[in-house]
């Protein structure tokens, strides 16, 4: 048995065909953990597992990961902003690893009522810190970034590819980012965005 899935690159449905035979894995986004997820938080774990259920109803054997955001995500994508756990913090009084254990338990119990099927392997952003570092330095070795007082940036201009998935040109990407993002004024187009953040407000 095989599927069609919408491939955004190309713009069409094609069909599913696996680089290993019978096995599927693939990455989804999770949650940041800060509050309560709401229905159009919950509109994204649905449809993950339509697509692993579907996967395994064609015979698949599916390996599913999906990261859980504990830390390090800002409110908006204002370089100003507040991260969006000290915000939970701050609103409950409690510590930041409180907030983060307490919503992600909240969480899985809401899929859990939902009957959506738990990942394969939960990966959270503060147990991968030292991946991200090592990441973001092969970045920088290889040439696409920049850096300046407040964050150090992806140059998205030195990346041919970029944009091709959202289907924007490089031009488009640079006069149409949102408003809130240009906060640092030493930004060279609105849609670089932060690898690393020096400080975030007060906090360095």
């Amino acid at each position: 048995m095989f599927m069609k899935l919408y491939n955004t690159l190309t713009r069409k449905k094609e069909e599913f065909k696996p680089i290993k035979k019978d096995q599927a894995s693939f990455y989804s986004c999770g949650p940041t953990v800060y509050n309560f997820a709401h229905i159009g938080n919950l509109r994204t774990y649905i449809f993950t597992d339509i697509l692993k259920r579907s996967l395994e109803y064609c015979g698949y054997k599916v390996k599913h990961a999906m990261n859980i955001t504990d830390v390090g995500h800002l409110v908006s994508d204002a370089d100003e902003g507040d991260d969006k756990l000290e915000k939970g913090a701050k609103r409950e009084g409690k510590s930041v690893w409180e907030i983060a254990k307490f919503y992600e338990k909240a969480f899985f119990k809401d899929t859990e009522y939902l009957n959506i099927i738990n990942p394969d392997k939960v990966v959270r952003a503060t147990d991968t810190v030292k991946d991200q570092i090592k990441l973001i330095e092969k970045i920088v070795k290889n040439g696409y970034t920049y850096e300046t007082e407040s964050a150090l940036y992806f140059d998205v201009e030195k990346f041919k590819d970029y944009g091709k998935l959202s289907g924007q040109s490089l031009e488009e990407k640079c006069v149409c980012a949102r408003s809130e993002v240009v906060e640092d004024k030493e930004k060279k187009c609105p849609a670089d965005f932060a690898l690393w953040m020096k400080r975030i407000g007060k906090h360095k």
